[in-house]
């Protein structure tokens, strides 16, 4: 016992002298985040999670990933519901051409929805800040990116959640699934006042560059969140507010 207290006094002198292995470094760190509340039936959840698949497999999306200074970026995909369902769908990966892509949208196909309860867009964002503290990798920019058709109805006040996360110098971006006709017994929660456009951009969104580009319905979410990726990947010039349909 009287070499115990040295022993370990050198094993953390040398522990000490090892070297930490430096995060590597992405273009961009960005979180998928996909609201999957009770609004959103079995085939428009359907079209939404192909809609993923489809756009981080295209060509364009993956020929703005390799043209960043370091050629990758890192992603991570998340759902929301409730105030207290949040859940890591797909845990952080890099990608960085063809394969790792194609790798990470064809894991995502075989995974089961998460949730089917109310829309908690605060406690998501929370979640999605959470994610990124805990990274693997390293980036000047961090991005949530939030797709969903209808307003916060539960949980934590979204202005708040999302002004914390744009303290801590990270950027909101949105993509509002338009529901036309309304979702019966649901319209003010997909169709509020003055429309889902304007509540993301006046609740959700936030921080440096931060914008929206809405999908008109389901069947073209895939579309809009290819051009959506691009303009966050290539850091293109897009004015705060424009929203665009396609």
């Amino acid at each position: 016992m009287k070499n115990a207290i040295p022993t370990i006094l050198l094993l953390a002198a040398l522990m000490a002298t090892v070297p930490t292995r430096a995060a590597e470094k992405v273009d961009l760190l960005l979180v998928l985040a996909a609201d999957v509340s009770r609004s959103m039936d079995e085939p428009k959840f359907k079209l939404q999670r192909s809609g993923y698949v489809e756009a981080l497999t295209s060509a364009e999306v993956i020929q703005a990933i390799k043209s960043g200074p370091a050629g990758r970026i890192a992603i991570m995909f998340m759902e929301f519901s409730g105030a207290d369902a949040q859940k890591v769908v797909l845990d952080w990966a890099l990608i960085s051409d063809e394969s790792s892509a194609h790798r990470f949208a064809d894991t995502l196909t075989e995974i089961p929805r998460s949730f089917d309860e109310r829309t908690a867009i605060g406690a998501g964002i929370d979640f999605a800040a959470l994610q990124l503290k805990r990274t693997p990798f390293e980036a000047s920019r961090r991005t949530i990116d939030i797709s969903g058709d209808g307003t916060s109805n539960v949980g934590r006040n979204v202005r708040v959640a999302r002004d914390e996360a744009i303290a801590a110098g990270i950027t909101i971006n949105g993509i509002p699934i338009l529901s036309s006709p309304p979702v019966v017994g649901s319209s003010d929660h997909t169709n509020p006042p003055g429309g889902l456009e304007s509540y993301y951009l006046n609740n959700v969104v936030g921080g440096p560059g931060a914008f929206i580009m809405a999908a008109d319905d389901f069947r073209s979410f895939g579309k809009a969140l290819i051009r959506k990726l691009i303009a966050e990947v290539a850091e293109m010039p897009v004015a705060f507010g424009i929203a665009e349909r396609r």
